[in-house]
């Protein structure tokens, strides 16, 4: 084809007039993509992006629920005749933590440098491993406690999960649908935490689901531990084929390393970062450690009753944290979830037991709630306003429309989904430093550090997001 008719057939912003259909389809890898053209993004974009959101969630979900699996599967271990100590149960639901974290940081870049349709179907396929490990392993209260601390460790892979599929959604949706997108994408993931602390108390009464001999429990009783793993099992097979023949790799979000790796010498990915560990860190970290808080502190509460409440509160205003930072702005939204965290966790401070009383466990919980409710707020302004700061730093001074503006905005592009996976990497260490701090710390004292570290996000919000004359409105 000749320059003069390729140029004929190409917008300023570089996609085909007359894009080949066929790769639009499931399945396929799509080269025109141009979702901040209206005509585009009614006729063909928004149907394509619907498809793979909805096909990301219930895969986030599960991950979800294979990196949450040990704050409820720890709470049962003594009661069927596992020796481990308090503290050992408490670094059981810690170590996930430190591998998803870990693993979130290169799940980050290899999504957009491998496809992002091949990269979900592999991620997901790959968490059966540990499931069918635990499933076993349950089953002898022989098991040495290094082993379990081993699954532990690989089970916190399917957090990992959460980078790549965030920053990859990022990519398919127009600026001013942004934060709704990741809001769904990420608030839905999040209640897998929810979904298996609810289910498994429940999956692990069933005979009829067990796969192996059930264990005793001091009164009796029987129950099936290994049900809380290999339930699982085939949701993820099916979940992983889904994501192969259903979703599409973009062309416009494969990225190499090299070019992603800027994010490192920017200063907003680092102030970012520490929003991102304050909201999802808190989240996360609270959701691991709440079951054996309760079970602890408060011995005559059911964890089965009350535990799956926050995080299923938190994931749920992940999404209303999106949509209205679409509305009202990202940076006075996160300063508002991070008010009401801190103020939250006061109130869960002034409930706990302390000078012998027995405290009011009513009062606790229900503190506990709104601080998940402020931290899924958090979650989801603080990753409306990244591409709202990246696009604003790359773009000023340009004109709309010219080579260089087109240029600019697809580095802001590629920054911000490279930002967005970096800070949820970081902040996933939430879930290993909440636990380890009740692990070794009086849980008072581990409070109030948490209410002096939001004080701290509520400046670096202020003062370079939300004040007048900031540096980065978002």
């Amino acid at each position: 084809m000749s320059s003069a008719i390729q140029d004929a057939r190409t917008t300023q912003g570089g996609r085909a007039q007359s894009p080949d259909p066929e790769q639009y389809r499931p399945g396929r890898t799509i080269t025109d993509w141009a979702p901040e053209d209206p005509a585009f993004w009614r006729s063909t974009g928004r149907k394509v992006a619907t498809r793979n959101l909805w096909i990301a969630v219930p895969a986030l979900l599960v991950a979800f629920v294979v990196w949450q699996v040990w704050s409820i599967t720890a709470t049962n271990l003594k009661d069927v005749g596992f020796g481990f100590s308090q503290s050992q149960l408490f670094w059981l639901t810690a170590v996930p933590g430190i591998t998803g974290g870990t693993a979130r940081i290169f799940y980050t870049f290899l999504g957009p440098m491998i496809g992002q349709r091949r990269f979900t179907a592999v991620s997901t396929v790959v968490l059966v491993v540990p499931l069918l490990w635990l499933g076993f392993a349950v089953q002898n209260p022989e098991t040495p406690y290094g082993v379990m601390v081993a699954i532990a460790a690989l089970c916190g892979i399917g957090g990992a999960n959460f980078s790549s599929s965030l920053a990859n959604i990022g990519f398919f949706y127009p600026k001013q649908e942004k934060g709704n997108a990741t809001g769904i994408n990420g608030g839905l993931g999040n209640l897998g935490v929810s979904v298996v602390q609810l289910l498994t108390p429940i999956l692990i009464t069933s005979s009829v689901l067990a796969i192996g001999a059930g264990q005793k429990k001091a009164n009796g009783s029987e129950i099936y531990l290994q049900n809380a793993a290999f339930v699982w099992v085939p949701v993820l097979v099916v979940l992983a084929a889904v994501a192969w023949f259903g979703q599409n790799d973009l062309k416009v979000a494969s990225t190499p390393f090299s070019q992603q790796k800027i994010i490192f010498k920017r200063k907003h990915n680092w102030l970012m970062t520490w929003l991102y560990v304050g909201t999802f860190g808190s989240f996360i970290g609270f959701a691991a450690a709440l079951p054996l808080l309760i079970k602890t502190t408060f011995p005559a509460y059911s964890v089965a009753t009350y535990a799956w409440m926050g995080p299923a509160l938190g994931a749920l205003a992940r999404w209303a944290g999106g949509w209205i930072a679409d509305k009202l702005g990202g940076a006075r939204v996160t300063i508002l979830s991070f008010a009401g965290m801190a103020l939250s966790i006061i109130g869960v401070i002034n409930f706990l037991p302390s000078g012998g009383g027995e405290g009011n466990f009513y009062g606790f919980f229900f503190c506990f709630l709104a601080a998940f409710f402020f931290s899924g707020i958090g979650n989801g302004s603080t990753f409306r306003q990244i591409p709202v700061i990246f696009r604003g730093q790359h773009l000023k001074g340009l004109t709309e429309g010219t080579p260089e503006y087109a240029k600019a905005l697809k580095q802001a592009e590629i920054e911000s989904g490279a930002v967005t996976g970096f800070t949820a990497a970081i902040a996933a260490y939430g879930f290993f430093f909440i636990p380890a701090m009740f692990a070794n710390f009086a849980v008072t004292s581990a409070m109030w550090g948490f209410v002096g570290f939001y004080a701290s996000c509520i400046v670096v919000a202020w003062w370079f997001y939300a004040r007048k004359g900031a540096e980065a409105p978002s």
